[in-house]
């Protein structure tokens, strides 16, 4: 089981850092991340592997949206399953 988190807001030190230690509380790998830095706007995508995850999954998307107001940024969290069924063609 797999969820896909983006991350948009004002370039700022110690997001990545933020985010990684969220996900590692909870025993979320991160499998891939690319982020990148135009103007102050930082994004961020990262795909990450939720099967140990030892919360459900509501509360980490509940956990990772206040990181996000934390930090003054939105983060966003999804299933891949939805994720996939908006994607399909």
């Amino acid at each position: 089981m797999r969820a896909v988190i983006t991350v948009v807001g004002k370039d700022r030190t110690g997001i990545i850092a933020k985010i990684s230690e969220t996900l590692c509380k909870y025993d979320v790998n991160i499998q891939d991340i690319a982020q990148n830095v135009m103007e102050e706007l930082f994004a961020m995508v990262m795909l990450v592997d939720i099967s140990k995850c030892n919360i459900d999954f509501s509360s980490l998307v509940e956990a990772l949206d206040k990181d996000g107001e934390e930090m003054g940024m939105k983060v966003h969290c999804m299933h891949e399953d939805i994720f996939n069924a908006m994607h399909r063609i």
